[in-house]
């Protein structure tokens, strides 16, 4: 559920273009109003967890997210953008409270050293939804668009034409009535199961913490540090799953509505390489330094590569029998294999020795995903700027450069 609703942002942003009217740097205030969520709620959250525990509040933010999920009832009745970006909002205010309270969950109950294995699996199945989620949304939403085609609205009358985009957005209230229903059962489940909650109290690590006198949240140069390693991987990885679409359609693709599932396809399969290698043979720090670099290296391929020409898809994925796409558009799903394991080797690296003050670093870690916020919307002004949504992913650079320092030597920092 938590890959269901993140990824399917990734077909609402190219459907909302058309029946909302938005340009590019407008489409991306979907990712804006989504994401910014994390940092606004990301401290209320840890207090709400502090108040009612780790398992209650993973039952509390699947409820806030039934919640969000029925406001787009209204707002697809009303056709309002405005609306959908409340409805938005409060779907990312309750996957903020689930975020805050199922990472260091996952980090806390098994050994430190493989915690990246378990929230790679976590991962497997996130991204296996962000798989399922653009072909059943294409299946429900987008079945017969041709008759919505830019040729067709135009020819209609003002009147008409208010009528057809009304009709479109109707659509959307059936796929998500089904999802608020199966989040209110996961809710109830949730309750229902026997998952301890956790004291994290105890950690044998916040006794070494108070040792060192350390104050502030501020003073742990691997938190902070690993705050702004998030910010720019949510960044990069909201970019290569919800940018996608829109340049697949700008390229012309007919296929651009499920593209974020080849992104999200290769995610999947980097979490397993990663279940399957580390520690055993890679260890997480290698893992995220790897990841780095192969990022800096697609962004290259992106800009280079033909928006035409698909011998890369064909060489070498034609077995699969999906529908090939240009070298460049395949190089931006690639960024989805780079981007994989940044996010569960980040977690236990950047909250090592924390330990009763667990819940606020992980609070402040949540706000790094207002990355997601904030740099699709940069990538978005960029292409309005420069009427280039190739040459605008060469913004991804810096963020790849940060992960790698993080990598190599920002997470080992014990002081400033």
């Amino acid at each position: 559920m938590f890959g269901f609703v993140t990824w399917l942002n990734g077909s609402l942003i190219p459907f909302l273009q058309i029946t909302c009217e938005l340009n590019h740097m407008q489409a991306y205030f979907v990712t804006l109003v989504f994401y910014i969520a994390y940092t606004v709620m990301a401290l209320p959250s840890a207090r709400v967890l502090v108040r009612i525990g780790y398992k209650n509040g993973m039952v509390a933010g699947l409820g806030v997210m039934t919640l969000g999920a029925l406001c787009f009832i209204p707002a697809a009745m009303s056709g309002l953008f405005s609306v959908f970006l409340v409805a938005l909002f409060m779907l990312g205010t309750g996957l903020t409270i689930l975020q805050t309270a199922a990472n260091p969950y996952i980090v806390a109950i098994g050994p430190r050293e493989s915690a990246a294995v378990r929230i790679s699996l976590m991962g497997i199945l996130n991204k296996s939804a962000g798989v399922l989620a653009p072909l059943i949304f294409t299946a429900l939403v987008f079945s017969d668009m041709s008759q919505y085609s830019d040729e067709y609205l135009a020819s209609l009358s003002d009147i008409e034409y208010q009528a057809a985009l009304r009709t479109l957005s109707e659509r959307l209230i059936t796929p998500y009535l089904i999802m608020a229903l199966m989040l209110a059962a996961l809710s109830l489940f949730m309750y229902c199961s026997p998952l301890p909650d956790i004291d994290l109290a105890d950690d044998t690590a916040a006794k070494e913490t108070q040792a060192c006198d350390k104050k502030s949240l501020l003073a742990f140069p691997q938190l902070v540090l690993g705050v702004f390693t998030l910010f720019f991987y949510i960044g990069v990885e909201v970019i290569a799953g919800d940018t996608i679409g829109v340049y697949g359609k700008d390229l012309g693709l007919s296929n651009f509505a499920h593209l974020t599932s080849y992104t999200m396809a290769f995610m999947v399969l980097a979490y397993i390489l990663g279940m399957a290698v580390i520690p055993r043979w890679l260890s997480q720090e290698r893992a995220l330094e790897i990841s780095a670099v192969l990022g800096l290296t697609f962004v290259f391929a992106i800009v280079i590569s033909s928006q035409e020409n698909a011998y890369l898809w064909v060489t070498f994925f034609s077995w699969t029998g999906v529908t090939a796409i240009p070298n460049t558009v395949l190089f931006v799903a690639l960024l989805g294999f780079s981007n994989a394991l940044v996010w569960p080797a980040v977690w236990p690296m950047a909250l090592k020795g924390l330990g009763s003050r667990t819940a606020e670093g992980s609070a402040l870690l949540i706000m790094g995903i207002s990355g997601g916020a904030l740099l699709p919307v940069a990538y978005g002004a960029l292409v309005e700027a420069t009427h280039n949504p190739q040459i605008s992913y060469l913004m991804l650079l810096p963020c790849y450069g940060f992960i790698l320092y993080y990598a190599r030597w920002g997470h080992k920092k014990a002081s400033w």
